[in-house]
């Protein structure tokens, strides 16, 4: 996987992108506008790859002067317009994916309801990276404020314990901890009550430990081979095993607490790291450390298919959401949508490919 120091972008031109005219440049352009509205309402953060945040705002100010729906050759002309891909010499990207789990859930405890997701606690406060207290772990973004100071957090095993037991902080309660575990992976998800309601729930703060995927955790131990671990074989194994679940799962410390959230739109995803909804097949989680949100990225790459091979995924995508195993420039998590078809796709996807950032014009 490309990681360490970005390297200098270079100009490549359109041309230099397969696919670039058979895409869906219309489908592009309504994710872009709903970060043009963003980005000219609060101008993102100029990153370490020197996208000009200013700039991109210009850009998106002119993108707000169009309307909200435009056909195919207008929205590419438009990206043409106003963009230059660059690419770095490598010109080598990693692709993995995420989506927005279902799952049926209680609003109390009942039956096998008991598995609850939680909002986080008044004491939990996120740490000024620039100026962090003493006795905190490097890079830890949250911990305990206490009449003294700051401490760590509770982990993701305390908690499973009881260490919040009894405190009110009960959104919702599911009846698999497996599910509610990938719930905390994807950081959101859609919960479908007994009496018809939609709920969405969405990344509110975490509990500041560092992220250990159960992957990694399952190939240490020998129970899954290394190239071998998705999100399906996770989970097969998980329920061939589930004495060893508490203790597989206890190994990942970083523990995720959660908002209620409205569903304005079902066709779009919750509203992420760059404060925009997010659009099936056209948002892209990046390392927020290196990319300005709001810019357009073009990916070529492929999706592996069920049985192996895969099928071509060229497109150009919007840089609107992070994660914490997001990490180097030319490394991208694709938003599927949410569901168990789009948590099929996202659970396998796992490829090489380019990763073309698309730099407003001087």
């Amino acid at each position: 996987m490309p990681s360490g120091e970005p390297r200098p972008l270079s100009p490549v031109g359109f041309a230099a992108l397969p696919g670039w005219d058979e895409d869906d440049h219309a489908a592009a352009w309504r994710a872009f506008r709903l970060s043009a509205a963003r980005a000219v309402e609060a101008p993102p953060k100029t990153r370490a790859l020197g996208v000009d945040g200013a700039s991109l705002a210009l850009v998106a100010a002119r993108a707000l002067e169009l309307p909200e729906t435009l056909d195919a050759t207008s929205a590419r002309a438009f990206f043409e317009t106003h963009f230059e891909p660059h690419e770095d010499e490598a010109g080598d990207g990693f692709f993995t994916g995420y989506y927005e789990p279902e799952a049926d859930a209680a609003l109390v405890p009942a039956g096998p309801y008991r598995t609850a997701l939680l909002r986080p606690p008044e004491e939990l406060v996120e740490i000024d990276e620039a100026d962090p207290p003493p006795g905190l772990e490097p890079g830890m973004r949250f911990a305990r404020r206490t009449a003294t100071g700051f401490e760590p957090f509770f982990d993701r095993g305390a908690i499973m314990d009881g260490a919040l037991d009894g405190r009110g902080l009960e959104i919702a309660f599911l009846a698999d901890p497996v599910d509610a575990y990938f719930i905390h992976v994807q950081g959101a998800a859609r919960l479908r009550l007994g009496d018809g309601r939609l709920m969405r729930v969405t990344y509110a703060a975490k509990s500041g430990h560092a992220y250990t995927p159960v992957g990694r955790v399952l190939i240490e131990r020998g129970a899954l081979e290394r190239g071998k671990v998705t999100m399906q074989s996770i989970r097969a194994w998980l329920a061939a095993h589930p004495d060893e679940i508490r203790d597989v799962l206890g190994a990942n410390r970083s523990y995720i607490f959660f908002r209620e959230a409205p569903v304005d739109d079902p066709a779009l995803g919750p509203i992420a790291a760059a404060k925009v909804p997010l659009t099936p097949g056209r948002s892209l989680a990046v390392d927020r450390t290196l990319h300005t949100f709001h810019v357009p990225v073009w990916i070529d790459t492929a999706i592996p298919g069920p049985a192996g091979g895969g099928e071509p995924f060229r497109r150009l995508l919007v840089a609107q959401d992070t994660g914490s195993a997001i990490l180097g420039p030319a490394r991208g998590d694709i938003f599927f949508g949410s569901g168990g078809s789009a948590g099929e796709i996202a659970g396998r996807m796992q490829a090489r490919g380019r990763f073309v950032t698309l730099v407003p014009r001087a």
